[in-house]
């Protein structure tokens, strides 16, 4: 048997494939809300400054919530 090449199991693959078998789902249930964000932003964090950055983003995000032109509540 041949080794696996790391690049074919991607975080990229995980998660189309996911969000795929997902979408499936919700078509078969006929479910009619959306269930996805439109866009899919990935970052690799380099370094201690970024990481803080990051960190801050999570924890101060949710006050953010109300300002959102998108968050529909």
């Amino acid at each position: 048997m041949g080794a696996i090449s790391p690049r074919r199991y991607s975080l990229g693959l995980v998660i189309r494939t996911f969000k795929a078998a997902v979408t499936t789902e919700a078509k078969q249930a006929q479910l009619q809300v959306p269930i996805w964000q439109r866009g899919y932003y990935e970052h690799i964090i380099r370094g201690q400054h970024q990481l803080e950055r990051a960190r801050a983003y999570i924890a101060t995000n949710p006050q953010r919530w109300e300002l959102d032109k998108e968050n529909s509540s």
